[in-house]
């Protein structure tokens, strides 16, 4: 019995820290705006965010055409700028720093 519980422990820790590392931030997006968009935008990361409100980037976001609207307000952008695995990135940073947020980047 005392065995069974500690693989279910252990098990539920490894999980559980998977799960975290697998999630998407907004601090990563700030990052990962500023090393592979920002150049290409031609603006700071507090503009590019202001473009929409926190609604309308769910919006997006959920549509699935979150590299379609970044291209359309930055054209300049590369697309390995734009893998999907920075996506989700990009829409947490986007979305934490939306007009209608009230937070303001530092990038």
């Amino acid at each position: 019995m005392n065995k069974i519980v500690k693989i279910a422990l252990g098990a539920a820790v490894i999980l559980s820290l998977g799960a975290t590392a697998a999630s998407a931030d907004a601090g990563k997006g700030q990052k990962l705006y500023a090393k592979k968009l920002k150049n290409a935008c031609g603006m700071n990361g507090a503009k590019f965010a202001a473009k929409h409100t926190q609604d309308e980037w769910t919006a997006i976001e959920e549509s699935g055409k979150m590299a379609d609207e970044i291209k359309k307000i930055c054209p300049k952008v590369k697309d390995k700028a734009l893998k999907s695995k920075y996506l989700k990135n990009y829409y947490d940073f986007a979305h934490d720093f939306a007009s209608d947020s009230g937070n303001v980047p530092s990038c």
